[in-house]
């Protein structure tokens, strides 16, 4: 019987069967951090110059700001299935970089989804037929 050599055994291994290396884990971390920093603001930027060109056209700035929010959350998911591929790649300063960033995309997101809400309140309820309450021993005319 013959066994395979070393070399072959290597060349079969899974990314996640080993950690990764502590330097290749923070450098990697620092690196894509500042890609998505970089990414998340001009994406940010883009969407405002488009509502700032709007000029005052309200429909035109609510397109803008929906397009941004609907980035957002792209980018969110984005994000989080980086994070995933960092943990399936055993990365663990990757995978926290990336949650944090996850995190704080999340919350300007949320803010971003809050600060429309209030700009945008719901519409007053509809005028209706008026009901007249009944209770027993009453008379409802």
């Amino acid at each position: 019987m013959t066994q395979a050599s070393p070399d072959t055994q290597r060349r079969r291994r899974w990314p996640w069967s080993n950690r990764t290396s502590t330097g290749a884990d923070v450098t990697v971390a620092v690196l894509l951090f500042l890609i998505e920093a970089v990414v998340f603001l001009l994406g940010l930027f883009g969407h405002g110059m488009e509502g700032w060109a709007a000029q005052g056209d309200s429909e035109r700035i609510a397109a803008a700001e929906l397009a941004g929010r609907v980035w957002m959350s792209r980018f969110l998911v984005a994000v989080l299935v980086l994070a995933v591929v960092a943990m399936v790649s055993r990365a663990r300063w990757t995978a926290c970089a990336h949650l944090l960033a996850a995190a704080a995309v999340a919350a300007l997101l949320v803010l971003a989804q809050h600060e429309h809400d209030r700009s945008h309140p719901g519409s007053p309820p509809r005028p209706g037929l008026e009901h007249a309450l009944c209770f027993s021993g009453s008379s409802c005319d």
